[in-house]
């Protein structure tokens, strides 16, 4: 992978050490770029993108710029504080990693994005329905069409799903979604299921139970 180039874009350097580290653990070279520079003379294999104060329609934006540039795969760093409103884009080959992240978790992401392995096995694709999540890449489709979740809708859906056929109280969710240190309260778990139901159409939305007095339940 010594041949490979890396290119990391953010409005400041915080995270370049941390991106740089990829010299040392695969022997790519590692350059560094703001999303306001020109870098369309510059020839990488991937882009890292610290997505620290841009909107998701502009990680959009660079994300259908690296569609154009043959289909460039896209890594984000994103804080957790970030991730209830971040919407990874409908990009082909597109990953996140939280800021917090450790070097190795890093390098296993960038391998996987860069082709060093193969981009997913079949137990990381589940089928319900009309309806395809993959669990490698966090996309989900509906009807072969990409449905527009936040990280946190896509990540409680994609909890309830592999956990089918269980009942699990709004609490437990907060706890196995949202992280031991959410602060916020139940109800938060009663909008993301609203708004996941809104988005997966009234088929998929079938699936998804509501247990009186416990919280919810995904039916196989």
């Amino acid at each position: 992978m010594s041949e490979k180039t890396v290119l990391y874009m953010a409005r400041t350097t915080r995270y370049f050490d941390f991106a740089r580290s990829l010299t040392e653990s695969l022997g790519v070279e590692v350059a560094a770029a703001t999303p306001d520079s020109p870098t369309a003379t510059r020839d990488f294999d991937l882009l890292i993108l610290d997505a620290d104060g841009l909107r998701n329609d502009r990680i959009e934006q660079m994300a259908k710029w690296l569609d154009e540039r043959g289909g460039i795969p896209l890594l984000v760093i994103a804080d957790d504080d970030a991730l209830s409103s971040l919407r990874m884009p409908s990009h082909s080959r597109a990953d996140f990693i939280c800021s917090g992240a450790s070097e190795t978790e890093l390098e296993v992401r960038v391998r996987r994005l860069l082709g060093d392995e193969d981009a997913f096995s079949v137990d990381d694709v589940l089928r319900i329905d009309n309806l395809v999540i993959n669990l490698a890449t966090y996309q989900v489709y509906l009807d072969e069409s990409p449905v527009d979740l936040t990280l946190m809708e896509y990540s409680l859906l994609s909890f309830l799903a592999t956990h089918p056929n269980r009942a699990y109280s709004r609490e437990v969710l907060l706890h196995r979604v949202w992280g031991f240190e959410y602060c916020g309260g139940t109800r938060t778990v009663d909008v993301h299921i609203r708004r996941i139901r809104s988005k997966v159409g009234p088929q998929i939305a079938g699936h998804i139970t509501t247990v009186r007095g416990v919280g919810y339940l995904f039916k196989s």
